[in-house]
This record gives structure tokens, C-alpha cells and sequence, in this order.
């Protein structure tokens, strides 16, 4: 094809040259071309598509013989319609659609590859979203007229298809207008109103094409069309759209190239249309059924089971169903139930069964959001027609979802152990996965059959019991007790005598205890789920009375402990047990006495849970009964804490293990002995009794021997942070065992140890092996030195107490000397996000409890903080906080704005840069708040700053215009409101980063 006049004209050894680059670029070769060479090509190629001088290459390159250069082509014309389009003379627009129509069709008739028509394709839709939008248009009926002339050069059904699919994706993302466009809905809806217009062209060819091989490429363009399609142009596709659903012939197998993309769009057409939510009842979903009825269970016989035939059948259920009607849906869901009752083990003997789940929560859902006849009201319950209907509706679910019951419990159960023995990994995993899901499944189930479905499952325990020597039986029995266990969530918290009978003597007390794993397991994971359901129980229980259903499952559990296999099991049980009914077993706390005792018989790794299951007990107790336990329990583990502290430099990794072990104990038993009920919801004024137990607790803790303990744990905590700070794992235990011996007033405990003090500790980390960890660490202590009022005393927070202040005054120092040091060097930075993370968040926490300490920093403390190079959402986090902080003191009068004059203008430079592309634009909204804080507070000086910084001929490169700048600031200092900065900053970010008018621009902005 010649080159037209409008286009430039170039030598042809430029052509040459440029398709040169693009082979050595893209073109397969012997030689190898390094990283380096292939930036460098792909920027020249780049800089090349830039220039205007570009267009003349779209024709040489389409003419070429070599694909890649090709390629290039069909992209150069695409990307210099959807950029460069400004600088194109609006005269020779019309020239340039007639000469893309020429081009698209000589390259689908000469065959080019797929990709370079796509490119084209995208090419002429972008054109016509130029030309087209606008009053008056263009191009007025683009799409048609564009399929017309295509059709006229001879170019194929398929083509034009594939042409109106790409069509639909564009016009729904294209980048139509940007914010100062004020026609935005205007444009899309005449858009929209263009693909309309254009849908009867879509439908006609789909129909004269339907019966073709051809059908997969062309079902996708229906996808695209058809949420925009009416009604009528809809309808005549239904009927041969479900007839490719048939096979062949009667006894022939179903074409997955026919049948899936047939299916494929009516699941389309179900939720994207006009006809989606049932609304075509008679025209889509009652030949479905008549479909299914027909041929479902056919193709349920036979050996291949489509995974498409369960794809379209979310309707819902529409009342006052016809005989017929109701027949075909009854047929519908037995058929359903074969499927998700399909013979064998999921992913072992068949995988189709596991697409049907989703249906039943469909279904379940879509029965509660039938909306039936209100006018009955007013008539007897037992005449009105809709009662009478909605009875018998029920009555058909509750024999559906009954079946579905039995079925997904014989699904979950195991096979016998010789038949598991030869699973493969990925099958043993994939069908632990479906039983999960399977669990799902069964709420829903539970929401339509309540405490009928429970009954059955006891039932079916209660017989099975009777012939249980019988290996299979143990299984089936397990999976009962696995479908139990799995709707739990959905029973509601109150006493059910059916959860009573589980856990009494007629099903827990005939399970096994010894042996029979797999079931005890199951069992033991039970017990541990339905943990607060037994606080619906009689909680007067005394070691006397006869043995109570929670000490039924206590006792259960406990004999599982000794036996490695469910040693874990039963450790997790007892420990949810324990923490949710402390009141209710205090007075066995003698009992758990004699579990301590007998603990060597435990391993080692599950001590920590069985001794913070005992505390939970003993929490319950008063204060001064509580010490005994707790010393019996917590002296043995500081001791052997100390002793494997001592042992480190000689057995270095058996001590290792040691500590960690016995760091995770003390932790397990801080946290038993913590209140379950958190402090911050209780906001009743404290009674005399709640003074009183508060006075007894204060009391406890002054014994002297709690004191004497808790000086143990400490210069414990402290001889392993001077020995074992640098080590991964012995950091990690002992952050858990800080957070959880240090508390707020209100949740203190006989264990609970003063945060000051571990501050201190915390600092010498810090300098002697800086983490993530230490710096978290300090940020929670820096919280607990500056605790909430009690809600009875004030709602006005007052000042720190001068020793909090005292203690922070030494501690902020080192942590920022520390910190800054550590990132201050190359590379740091970017290798250590989450110390970086940590420390911002440190100070944030400073900042908002105690902003006084900054401004008692000695001189140029701060000075290595350069506020550019933490271009961070945490940074501007802190930084944000400080500000404003300081600027609500009143403590701190005129020297308040010392530190906004030293580093105001460092900061308010990080944060315009960052706006102009050197932060990432999820950093963007951090960054505004910043602003904002800034502007607010400091507005003069924030006017010159921005004028200094945005002129400044070192300012980062953007696309922001001088009179973009101008706007820019007028818009900030002029603003009274958070909005308008936050409008303004958005603004100036899209325009300095060239992404202005755009849909990709936008969307970030409006998420």
C-alpha cells in the first residue's frame, strides 16, 4: 500500500534503519544481547514513537515481512491515536479513518497474525472515540458503518466478530474524558447508546454463524455485548443456544468446543442481561429445566461429566410455580444431588462433585429473598394461599436439604486405612480442602433445617455406636462428627439439649480413648469449636456434683495428652476449654493441680498450652488464692529459663531450644492469666466491688513473694537480651512474652511487669541488634506509658506523669541515634522495609503521647532524618502527627514552631516530590494529609515553601507546567478545607506524572 499525502514522508533507508532496531530488539538470534543493549534499543525505539515523523512509519512497517516490525507498526498507530492525538492535524483526521479501515481490511485478507489485527482493531476504536464523542459527532454510527465497509472489502463473519468484542472492551474502559470534561455521563451514554444501536447487527451475525466450529471465538463477543443488548435481541439466541447444548446424536458424547461456549454465555446472558435474576422465566429458564430434564441425567450416566452443565443453574425460585413448573425443578435439584452426591472420593474417583456447592448457597439464599403475597395479612393464617404456598415450598426444601445432608456426610468420610495408604499428597490435601468446603455448604444447610439436621447427626452416631467394632464404622462416624464441628458458627450461643446429648455420656462417653485417632482427633478439634457453648451450661458447679458435660469433654481431652499424635490436638482443646469457662472450673482448680503434676508424660511443645489452660483457671480465683498455683507453675519454668541462660556459651543450641521453649510457656501463662472481658469496652463507672478486687489484687502483688517472681522474670528477660537479642527466633519469643506480662492498668495481672524498665531493656537491643521486632516492641510500651483515664475519672486525658516522661527522655534518644545510624547507610533502606516501617511507627506513637519529648531532643538529633529518602506512608504518618500535635500543645508555647522552621521546608519538599513521581501513588493520600496538616497550621510559610521548592531549577522532572505549579499553590493556600487541598494535590499529582485524562489516572484517585 502507497503512502498517502498526509502522512510523513521518510528516506527509506530511516525505515530501514528503524525496523533494523526492532530485530535486533525483538527478533530471535544466535547472538545474545545483553540487558543493557536491550534497554538501550527499546529506549531509542521509544524515542522514536514519540516523534511526530512516526506516523510514516505504520505503512512500511504493516508492509513488511518480518512480524515483529509488523507488530510495531499496528502499536505505533495505536499509541500515537491514544497519545500524541493533540499534535495531529484535526483536517486530516477523516483521511486517516479511511486509511485505518483500508489497512484493517487488507490485513485480515491477507491473513495477518491475530495479534497485529487486535492492534488495529484498538487502533480504529480509539480513532473513533476521538472523532466520535462530542455534539455534533464525528462519526456519527461508527460501529455500523465500520462493519459495513469491512463487510463490503469481503472480510469474514468471524473477523467483524472478533472486531465488535474488542469494540465493547474499549468503549467499557476508555479513557472518555477527564475531571474537567463536565459532559462525563453525557459522553458515556451516548457511547452506550452507540453499542446499542449496533446490537441487532451483533445478534444477526451471531445467528446466521451459530451452528458453525466457529462458535467459541464468537460466544466472546456476545459476552461483551450482551449486558448491553435489549431484550428482544436476546431472545431469539436462547433457543439456539440451548440446541448446542445437545449432542450430536443421542448416544454421542458432548463436544466440549461446542458445549462449553454455548454454556459459557448463558451463564452470561443469566446474570448480565435483561433476562439475569429470573427475570425470563418463560424464555430462559423453563427450557433450561426442560434441557436438563431431558438430558441430565443421561449425561450423568455417562463416563464424562461436563464442568459446564453445572454452570447455568442459578435461577431463582419464583413463586406460585405452575404443576409442570414445579415438577421440572424438583427433577432439577434431584439431579443436582446426584452430582454433588457423585459416587467415589472427591479428587481421588471424581472432581465434578465440588462445582455443585456453590448452588446450594445459592439456593438457600435466594429462598430467603422471596417476597411473597403482604395483602394476606389481613386474612387467617391457616386459609391464606401464600401461607399455604409458602408450607409447601418449605416442605420441598426441607426434604432437598435433608437429602443434601445425608449426602455430603457420607462425601467428608475417610476411606479405610489401606485404601488411604495409596493416596498420593496431592490427594490426601485436595480432599481436606473439599471437606472444608463441604463445611461451608452445611451452614447454609443449617440456616433451612436447624436443629433437625443436629438430630439427625446424633442419630446416625447413636446407631453406628451400636456396631462400631467394625473399622469403616469409625470413619463414618468421623464424619459426622467433622459435619458437627463445621457448622458450629451457625448455632446460636444458647443451651440446646441436643449439644448436650453430643457431649454427655451416650456419644462422648462411648467414644474411644484409646486408639482410633483419626476419630479422636476430629473429636478433639469439636470440643475445642463448640469451647463457648459450655458457658451456656449451669455454671454452679461443685467438685462434688456429678460430672457436668464440660467436665465430660475436660476429662476427654485430658486423657489425649499423653499420646504424641494428639498431644496437639488436645492441648489447643483444653486451652479454648479453659479460657472461655474459667468461673465455671475454678472450683476444680485442684484437679488441674493433679494435670500439672502428671505434665511429664506431655511433650515438651505443647507445655506452654496446657499451662496457659491452667492459668486460665486460676485467673478466676481471688487474688491472694491465686499466688500458690501460679508459683507452682511458673517457678519450674524461670528456673530452667535461667538455667539453659546459663548453659548458652557451652550447649549453645540445646539451650537455645530451651529458652525459647520455656519464653513461650511464661507468655502462655501471662496470657491465661489475662481477663478475658477487654477493659477499653467496659465503660460503667466502676462499682465498690470492682474498688474492692481492685485493692485486692494490688494487695496480691505486693506479697512479697509475687514480688520476688516477678524480679525473677525480669533479670531473666534481661540476661537473655544481653546473650541471645541478635537471634531471629529467641527475639520473636521474647517480644510475645513483653506484650504479654506488660498490660494497662485496668488489665493487670499477679505476673504484669512495669513497661519502663523493659523500655530500657528494649533500648540496649536496639543498639546491640536492631529489628522489626525491638522497634514494634518499643512502640507498644511507648502506648502503656501514657494509659487512658479510667472512664469513671475523666474523659479528658491528662498529661504524662513526669516519671513516664523521664523514662521516654532516655529512651528516644537511642532509638533514633540507632535507628538513623542503621538506615543512614547505602542500600539500608530498600533492603530493610520493615525496620523502616517499625521505627516510623515508633515515632508516630511518640509523636501522639508524647510530642513535648521532641522539642527536649539535644541539638540535631534529627539532622540525619532526611525526610526525601522516606518517601513512605508511615513516614508521612508520623510526620503528619508531629505536626499537628505540636501545633494543639499548649505546653509548649513559642517553642512549638522551632521544629517546623528547622525541617518544614525538607519535609514539604519530600512531599512535592513525592506528588511528581518519586513516591509511589498509594503514598499519595498519606502525602495529601501531610499537606494539609502543613498548610493548615503553617499557611505563610507553607506559600513560600511551595513557591521555593516547585521553581526551584532542581526540582524533579515532571510534566507539571509552570501554570500548573501556579494553580497548584493558589489552590492550596487559598483552600479552607481539607476537601479542596485534597482535590487540588490529586490534581497536580496526575498532571505532574502525565496521567492526567486518563481512566487509569482517575480510577486510582476515586478508589
Amino acid at each position: 500500500m502507497a503512502q498517502p499525502s498526509f502522512l510523513p514522508a521518510l528516506p527509506q533507508s530511516d525505515v530501514v534503519q528503524a525496523a533494523q532496531l526492532i530485530q535486533q530488539a525483538y527478533s530471535p538470534s544466535s547472538v545474545q544481547v545483553s540487558s543493557d543493549t536491550q534497554r538501550r534499543l527499546q529506549q531509542e525505539l521509544f524515542d522514536i514513537q514519540k516523534r511526530y515523523e512516526a506516523w510514516g512509519l505504520v505503512i512500511p512497517f504493516l508492509n513488511h515481512e518480518d512480524f515483529n516490525v509488523q507488530f510495531f507498526g499496528a502499536h505505533t498507530v495505536q499509541v500515537k491515536i491514544a497519545r500524541d492525538w493533540e499534535s495531529f492535524p484535526p483536517d486530516d483526521a477523516p483521511f486517516l479513518r479511511d486509511l485505518l479501515l483500508e489497512l484493517i481490511s487488507h490485513a485480515v485478507l491477507s491473513g495477518k497474525n491475530k495479534v497485529i489485527l487486535r492492534k488495529l482493531f484498538v487502533a480504529i476504536t480509539s480513532l473513533a472515540l476521538k472523532l466520535a464523542t462530542g455534539t455534533p459527532s464525528g462519526w456519527p454510527d461508527w460501529i455500523v458503518s465500520t462493519v459495513e465497509f469491512l463487510s463490503s472489502r469481503g472480510v469474514p463473519t468471524r473477523s467483524l466478530l472478533e472486531f465488535l468484542s474488542i469494540v465493547a472492551e474499549e468503549v467499557e474502559s476508555a479513557d472518555l474524558v477527564g475531571p474537567r470534561n463536565p459532559d462525563d455521563s453525557a459522553i458515556r451514554m451516548q457511547m452506550k447508546q452507540t453499542l446499542l444501536d449496533a446490537s441487532p447487527l451483533v445478534v444477526r451475525a451471531i445467528t446466521g454463524t451459530i451452528s458453525q466450529p466457529l462458535w467459541a471465538s464468537h460466544s466472546f463477543c456476545l459476552w461483551s455485548n450482551v449486558h448491553l443488548a435489549v431484550l428482544s435481541d436476546i431472545t431469539p439466541l436462547i433457543p439456539l443456544l440451548i440446541l448446542l447444548l445437545n449432542p450430536s446424536t443421542p448416544d454421542a458424547e458432548l463436544d466440549p468446543d461446542v458445549f462449553t461456549p454455548a454454556s459459557d454465555t448463558l451463564q452470561e446472558i443469566m446474570s448480565c442481561s435483561p433476562l439475569a435474576a429470573g427475570a425470563g422465566t418463560a424464555t430462559l429458564t423453563e427450557p433450561l429445566l426442560l434441557w436438563f430434564d431431558v438430558w441430565g441425567s443421561r449425561i450423568l450416566r455417562s463416563s464424562s461429566s461436563p464442568e459446564h452443565l453445572t454452570g447455568c443453574i442459578s435461577f431463582p425460585l419464583v413463586p406460585g410455580s405452575q404443576q409442570m413448573r414445579s415438577q421440572l425443578i424438583q427433577g432439577f435439584l434431584r439431579l443436582l444431588l446426584s452430582y454433588t452426591g457423585l459416587p467415589g472420593y472427591y479428587g481421588v474417583d471424581e472432581e465434578e462433585s465440588e462445582m455443585t456447592l456453590g448452588f446450594w448457597y445459592l439456593l438457600q439464599e435466594s429462598l430467603w429473598g422471596v417476597d411473597f403475597d403482604e395483602d394476606a395479612e389481613g386474612r387467617e393464617l391457616s386459609s391464606s394461599p401464600s401461607v399455604e404456598e409458602e408450607q409447601n415450598r418449605m416442605a420441598v426444601v426441607h426434604v432437598v436439604y435433608a437429602e443434601l445432608v445425608k449426602v455430603l456426610r457420607r462425601k467428608v468420610a475417610w476411606p479405610p486405612q489401606n485404601v488411604l495408604e495409596s493416596w498420593t499428597r496431592d490427594q490426601v490435601e485436595k480432599f481436606q480442602v473439599y471437606r472444608r468446603d463441604v463445611g461451608d455448604t452445611l451452614i447454609n444447610a443449617y440456616y433451612i433445617l436447624r436443629n433437625d439436621m443436629l438430630a439427625y447427626y446424633l442419630n446416625d452416631i447413636q446407631e453406628r455406636l451400636l456396631h462400631s467394632a467394625a473399622q469403616n464404622e469409625w470413619e463414618e462416624i468421623e464424619a459426622t462428627l467433622h459435619c458437627i464441628m463445621s457448622i458450629q458458627e451457625a448455632l446460636p450461643l444458647e443451651d440446646n439439649p441436643l449439644v448436650s446429648q453430643l457431649f454427655g455420656s451416650e456419644i462422648l462417653g462411648n467414644l474411644p480413648r484409646v486408639g482410633q485417632d483419626r476419630v479422636r482427633r476430629t473429636m478433639l478439634g469439636l470440643i475445642g469449636t463448640y469451647a463457648s457453648w459450655f458457658t451456656t451450661q449451669n455454671k454452679a458447679i461443685s467438685p462434688t456434683s456429678s460430672p457436668s458435660v464440660l467436665m465430660n469433654a475436660i476429662s476427654y481431652v485430658v486423657a489425649a495428652l499423653p499420646e504424641p499424635s494428639l498431644c496437639l490436638s488436645a492441648a489447643n482443646s483444653l486451652r479454648d476449654l479453659c479460657d472461655a469457662n474459667r468461673v465455671a472450673l475454678a472450683p476444680h482448680i485442684g484437679a488441674f493441680g493433679e494435670l500439672h503434676a502428671g505434665l511429664t508424660g506431655i511433650p515438651e511443645t505443647e507445655k506452654s498450652k496446657v499451662l496457659q489452660s491452667i492459668a486460665s483457671v486460676i485467673q478466676a480465683l481471688p487474688p491472694q488464692e491465686e499466688i500458690p498455683p501460679i508459683l507452682a507453675i511458673v517457678n519450674p519454668v524461670v528456673e530452667k529459663l535461667v538455667q539453659a541462660l546459663g548453659s548458652s556459651s557451652q550447649l549453645p543450641d540445646e539451650a537455645r531450644s530451651v529458652m525459647i521453649l520455656q519464653l513461650q510457656t511464661l507468655a502462655g501463662v501471662s496470657k491465661g492469666l489475662t481477663r478475658t472481658t477487654d477493659s477499653l469496652l467496659v465503660l460503667e463507672e466502676s462499682s465498690p466491688a470492682d474498688q474492692a478486687e481492685a485493692e485486692l489484687l494490688r494487695q496480691a502483688r505486693n506479697d512479697y513473694r509475687m514480688v520476688k517472681l516477678r524480679e525473677d522474670i525480669f533479670n531473666a528477660i534481661r540476661s537473655t537480651i544481653e546473650i541471645w537479642s541478635g537471634d531471629a527466633s529467641v527475639s520473636d519469643a521474647l517480644s510475645d512474652l513483653i506484650r504479654s506480662v506488660t498490660s494497662l492498668p485496668s488489665d493487670m495481672t499477679l505476673l504484669s511487669l512495669p513497661a519502663g524498665p523493659l523500655l530500657g531493656l528494649i533500648c540496649i537491643a536496639c543498639q546491640r541488634h536492631l529489628t522489626a521486632v525491638w522497634l514494634s516492641l518499643a512502640k507498644s510500651l511507648v502506648i502503656q506509658l501514657d494509659p487512658p483515664p479510667p472512664f469513671a475519672a475523666s474523659t479528658i486525658k491528662s498529661s504524662p506523669n513526669a516519671e513516664a516522661i523521664a523514662i521516654l527522655s532516655d529512651a528516644l534518644p537511642v532509638i533514633l541515634q540507632t535507628s538513623l545510624s542503621m538506615l543512614g547507610r547505602p542500600g539500608a533502606l530498600e533492603s530493610n522495609p520493615d525496620i523502616v516501617q517499625a521505627f516510623f511507627g515508633c515515632l508516630d506513637s511518640v509523636a501522639k503521647h508524647f510530642v513535648a519529648i521532641f522539642y527536649e531532643l539535644p541539638p540535631g538529633a534529627l539532622d540525619c532524618f532526611d525526610a526525601e529518602r522516606y518517601s513512605l506512608v508511615a513516614t508521612c504518618t508520623f510526620l503528619e502527627t508531629l505536626v499537628r500535635r505540636t501545633a494543639s500543645s499548649d505546653e509548649l508555647g513559642d517553642t512549638s514552631t522551632a521544629l517546623v522552621h528547622q525541617y518544614g521546608q525538607p519535609i514539604l519538599r519530600a512531599v512535592l516530590c513525592g506528588f511528581a513521581g518519586v513516591a509511589p501513588r498509594s503514598a499519595t493520600a498519606n502525602l495529601i494529609e501531610l499537606l494539609s496538616t502543613i498548610a493548615s497550621k503553617h499557611p505563610a510559610e507553607t506559600r513560600e515553601w511551595m513557591n521555593g521548592i516547585l521553581f526551584a531549577d532542581d526540582f524533579v522532572e515532571s510534566r507539571a507546567t509552570p501554570e500548573a505549579k501556579r494553580a497548584f499553590v493558589k489552590a492550596v493556600i487559598g483552600s479552607r478545607s481539607p476537601k479542596k487541598t485534597r482535590e487540588a494535590a490529586q490534581q497536580f499529582a496526575l498532571i505532574a506524572r502525565g496521567l492526567e485524562g486518563t481512566s487509569f489516572g482517575y480510577a486510582s484517585v476515586t478508589m
